[in-house]
């Protein structure tokens, strides 16, 4: 191990003898007691020494026999230490590409701020090189969510959609003005390709991949029809769930985002329970839906707000990175919808209907009622399901606790 505080937390003496570390109530953490020795010597603890090398440092400081080892253990215990070296064969191979490292450094400093094990952050950031997404939509919202994914160092973003591309989908972050015209797939890969840092591993050539390839970690439906955003067809999400793809909608509906739900086959609510449910809330769901796709008044151009599409497509692309990374984010079981023009987000919960052939209801879950269907949760109260999600936060060791800030 080459010990090395970790330089996305900014560091302060609250007093002579506490060390707090990160500013945000999120991640800041403090140290104490800590006395002027030890506080020096935490500079040190920069990745450039092994541990062999900082004893030698502390007998030097005159500092107490075994007291280095037990100090990196304790800032190691409390996530504030990572390993310069750590990760892996794949994070050596990543660190051996400065111009890549050096696109994705903000995104190793941001993991290292959500991981506690050290070397962990490096390692998630090069596993995701080997990954492959398939975001189909190559609309305002697919192709910035896909780019996002690409840039935040994915290896393998396809992107599947038909027609050409038209003025309303360009945007800033997706589709360039240049791209009008063009095949929507094909500009959607160029947009995706030039957000990629470097030249990722490829996974056999694009002309063998399909639109029912189950060899995905994560597939994105990003539809630029507004109402399969707002009523997902069931039967476009069944191969995904029959080959237990995981699969994350996402889309612009009106003057409404959705981000969710993120389904786990057999394990959370699909879109086919999500038909059911309102189904069984209203009668009349399935008669709208089929006036709605029947298309008999065209719209001269479907909604989609610009800054809306955008923040939509940032909010999927990091709860698709927080599962691609091992975790599994709110929008599991839930859609996450955010309106104009107040931009307060609210989680609706996607429970599994027994009626549903996704299996998810066989999980334990059951039929729920409309009253518990309706309830709404701001982004700042929503929590993960228990049995779905890892505990953000672990106990402190002793001498290390939460700073009230």
């Amino acid at each position: 191990m080459v010990p090395q505080m970790k330089p996305a937390l900014r560091r302060g003496w609250r007093d002579l003898n506490t060390v707090q570390f990160g500013m945000t109530p999120a991640h800041a953490l403090t140290l104490g007691p800590i006395d002027t020795a030890t506080g020096s010597f935490l500079d040190l603890l920069n990745g450039t020494r092994g541990l062999a090398l900082l004893r030698e440092e502390g007998r030097r400081s005159d500092l107490p026999d075994g007291h280095v080892d037990t100090l990196v253990g304790r800032l190691a215990r409390a996530g504030l230490v990572d390993d310069a070296r750590g990760g892996g064969p794949a994070a050596d191979t990543l660190r051996e590409k400065k111009e890549i490292l050096d696109r994705l450094a903000p995104d190793l400093a941001s993991l290292s701020l959500t991981t506690s094990e050290p070397g962990d952050a490096m390692r998630l950031l090069a596993a995701r090189r080997s990954l492959r997404v398939q975001v189909r939509g190559a609309g305002r919202v697919g192709v910035t969510l896909a780019a996002l994914l690409s840039g935040a160092g994915v290896g393998e973003v396809d992107v599947r959609d038909g027609g050409r591309v038209e003025p309303g989908d360009v945007a800033p972050g997706g589709l360039p003005a240049a791209s009008v015209g063009d095949l929507r797939s094909t500009a959607a890969r160029r947009a995706v390709s030039a957000a990629a840092p470097g030249h990722p591993p490829r996974h056999g050539s694009r002309a063998s991949v399909t639109a029912d390839d189950t060899g995905f970690s994560l597939v994105v439906l990003a539809p630029r029809d507004d109402v399969d955003v707002h009523a997902p067809a069931p039967a476009a999400g069944e191969p995904l769930v029959r080959s237990g793809t995981p699969h994350l909608y996402a889309g612009v509906v009106e003057a409404t985002g959705v981000v969710g739900p993120l389904v786990l086959p057999g394990e959370t609510g699909c879109a086919g329970c999500l038909h059911e449910n309102r189904t069984d809330r209203d009668q009349a769901w399935p008669r709208l839906v089929a006036q709605w796709r029947s298309g008999g008044r065209r719209l001269p151009a479907r909604p989609c707000d610009l800054a809306l599409a955008t923040t939509v497509a940032g909010l999927a692309a990091a709860h698709a990175l927080a599962f691609l990374d091992g975790r599994v984010p709110s929008s599991a079981g839930a859609r996450w919808e955010v309106s104009l023009p107040g931009m307060t987000w609210h989680a609706r919960p996607v429970w599994p209907h027994s009626a549903c052939p996704c299996g998810a209801a066989e999980k334990g879950k059951g039929e729920h009622t409309s009253k518990e269907e309706a309830a709404h949760e701001t982004m700042a109260e929503q929590r993960s399901s228990e049995e779905l999600c890892r505990k953000a936060t672990a106990p402190r060791p002793a001498g290390t606790w939460r700073a009230h800030v």
